[in-house]
């Protein structure tokens, strides 16, 4: 994948885009899903709350080679900095609590990658169900590039048979209930900055789908991120933890078995 400047995309270049983009350009059927899942993500979050994301303009195939595609966004000039941990939060909460799924189920209408791997992202009514599958993606993938080991495949078992239903079964059984909510799903301190124009923070480079809010977070555990429980805190300040309350930190840690970064 690489990032170039305009070689002429095929495609009708509207009157009121942006005056400078950045494009994105990718090869094969991973770098299409890859940059088709990023458009129709980034497009999602920019729907709910613009001013947290720079402007999806169009992807799509050139014309020259049709195993090259392309992705086109507006261009922000950012700081080097992290976004500041309240008024990013803030955003974040907003984000979540704004956005709701189109059928009230969770999933996401296009593929979505995290890294070069397809996420999983079928319709799906029960959180429980929706992780689990999602989770068995990530058991399968992993096995497929590190190889078979039969500790690994006993605690993948376990944590699918025990650990799964004792963390998340409860979110939505005994009166509880979430509701989907569009994640970034990948937000990390290398997706986000500050915008030097507006001073507010700003997400990209989103692989999106529609879950519990939680997942969100799950990047901000490893010790080697600079996002980390400050940012969970300041989250929590402005979006109430899912019941059971005392389970939430058990939840995150089961979270970041399914998100590339945070492995």
């Amino acid at each position: 994948m690489a990032i170039t400047v305009d070689p002429e995309p095929v495609w009708d270049k509207p009157n009121d885009i942006p005056k400078k983009w950045i494009e994105t350009v990718a090869q094969n059927d991973v770098g299409e899903a890859m940059l088709s899942g990023e458009f129709q993500s980034m497009k999602a979050l920019h729907d709910v709350l613009p001013e947290f994301t720079p402007e999806p303009i169009a992807w799509g195939t050139f014309l020259q080679d049709e195993n090259v595609h392309f992705f086109l966004c507006e261009f922000v000039k950012m700081t080097d900095d992290l976004p500041d941990i309240g008024g990013s939060m803030g955003m974040l909460a907003g984000l979540h609590c704004k956005s709701s799924s189109p059928n009230g189920l969770y999933g996401f209408h296009v593929p979505t990658l995290q890294g070069k791997f397809p996420q999983y992202t079928e319709w799906t009514a029960s959180w429980e169900d929706f992780f689990t599958q999602s989770i068995k993606r990530v058991f399968v993938n992993e096995e497929k590039s590190q190889g078979p080991d039969e500790e690994v495949q006993r605690l993948c078992q376990e944590t699918l048979s025990k650990v799964v239903p004792r963390l998340l079964r409860p979110l939505e059984t005994g009166g509880r209930h979430i509701e989907p909510r569009l994640i970034h799903g990948d937000l990390w301190d290398g997706n986000t900055s500050t915008d030097i124009a507006t001073n507010l923070p700003v997400i990209y480079d989103a692989t999106c789908i529609y879950a519990h809010n939680e997942l969100e977070l799950a990047p901000m555990r490893p010790a080697r991120h600079r996002m980390g429980e400050k940012y969970v805190e300041a989250y929590f300040k402005n979006v109430p933890i899912s019941s059971p309350e005392e389970d939430q930190d058990d939840r995150n840690a089961l979270y970041c078995l399914s998100v590339k970064k945070a492995v």
